[in-house]
């Protein structure tokens, strides 16, 4: 059997994974793309323009990972959204607790990076707070609530639950030509959607959509094909180099902020190593800050008052909680897992809107009743 190097599969999986978030980051940063101000704009304006950009990322993505599972290049059941156990209430009491959160803070965990590298130091807490409780919902004591209140509540499926798996248990049809179907079937009726209002299809719209969704496209492309090994010489199981949790992975910011702030704390223990995960979080904040100072953008900002930071404050706790419960945020779940047509993913996702809107009109009432 050739020797393999797995210092150098994982500094792949490091490298790629850093330069693709370094891309998304700047085209977040590039073309204002915001999940949180996507419902906003629904919510207070009727305006469905960033909502589009988000479903257009979506069926980039599911697409893109489906024709790549669909040929073998990568194994659609080795992620952690397409498990065997539908956590349908951690998905949706999570999901609901994340999209309030991201309210309260202006933005969800990935827009909390890119506004880091904006300068705003707002966000700076907004991470700190997101990453704590997200650690604390891993394995403090949030995290007996999660396993013994909502994970216990499932639904066990005897084999993965994306929907081309589910679909090919039960008529025995092929599960290629099923993800090329459906993959190609569900990412072609949300792109058709996205495009069909025609003031939606500017440069910068199209960016977001089609850019961000290639870039998750890209990172399970490193972690499922460049990063795996078929058996490594230590263990003799298949691995997946340089990820957290020995899974294909793609893009997700909320566990990923608890873990790179436990990287920096804990920076001197050997054991303390960089994954996909950590060097995305610096990926996304480095491609905003280089966005923003190319375009003139960048700028200092803080809190307006203690209200100003109390709101950020709790809503990050929020999202640490929620984005651990449900397994994701509106990038994790939102456009990675979904993209992998996870019944769990879509739940967390639809969940996540309506905590949201919940969020928007609770803002609405407070300024009513201050006014």
């Amino acid at each position: 059997m050739p020797s393999v190097s797995i210092p150098a599969i994982n500094a792949t999986v490091l490298w790629g994974g850093f330069a693709l978030s370094l891309v998304f980051g700047a085209i977040m940063q590039r073309t204002r793309f915001c999940t949180m101000g996507s419902v906003s704009d629904i919510v207070n304006m009727g305006s469905w323009m960033r909502m589009r950009m988000w479903v257009l990322a979506i069926a980039t993505a599911t697409i893109g990972f489906n024709l790549l599972a669909a040929g073998g290049v990568i194994d659609a059941s080795q992620t952690i959204y397409t498990t065997s156990r539908v956590l349908w209430l951690s998905a949706l009491v999570g999901g609901l607790l994340f999209g309030f959160g991201m309210v309260l803070a202006s933005g969800c965990g990935s827009k909390t990076l890119v506004r880091i590298g904006e300068g705003n130091l707002k966000a700076v807490v907004v991470f700190v707070m997101i990453a704590v409780f997200a650690y604390i919902t891993l394995r403090g004591i949030t995290a007996e609530v999660r396993v013994r209140l909502f994970d216990k509540v499932a639904v066990n499926l005897s084999g993965p639950q994306d929907l081309p798996a589910i679909v090919a248990h039960a008529t025995g049809l092929p599960l290629p030509g099923l993800q090329l179907a459906l993959g190609l079937g569900v990412g072609l009726l949300l792109g058709i959607w996205a495009l069909s209002a025609r003031e939606f299809r500017t440069a910068n719209n199209l960016l977001a959509g089609f850019g961000l969704g290639a870039v998750i496209v890209g990172v399970w492309f490193v972690s499922g094909k460049l990063g795996f090994l078929a058996e490594d010489p230590h263990t003799l199981q298949a691995a997946y180099i340089g990820t957290q949790n020995n899974k294909m992975e793609s893009l997700s910011f909320v566990a990923p902020l608890a873990y790179t702030l436990f990287w920096f704390m804990m920076y001197s223990d050997a054991s303390n190593v960089l994954t996909l995960g950590i060097v995305s979080v610096f990926g996304v904040i480095a491609g905003s800050a280089g966005m923003a100072l190319i375009t003139r953008q960048f700028r200092w900002e803080g809190f307006r008052g203690a209200e100003d930071t109390a709101n950020h404050m709790v809503g990050g706790a929020l999202m640490g909680i929620g984005g651990v419960t449900a397994l994701g945020c509106t990038i994790g779940q939102g456009m990675s897992g979904v993209s992998t047509l996870s019944i769990t993913s879509w739940i967390a996702f639809l969940s996540i809107v309506g905590g949201a809107v919940l969020g928007v009109k609770y803002q609405a009432w407070r300024v009513e009743r201050s006014a």
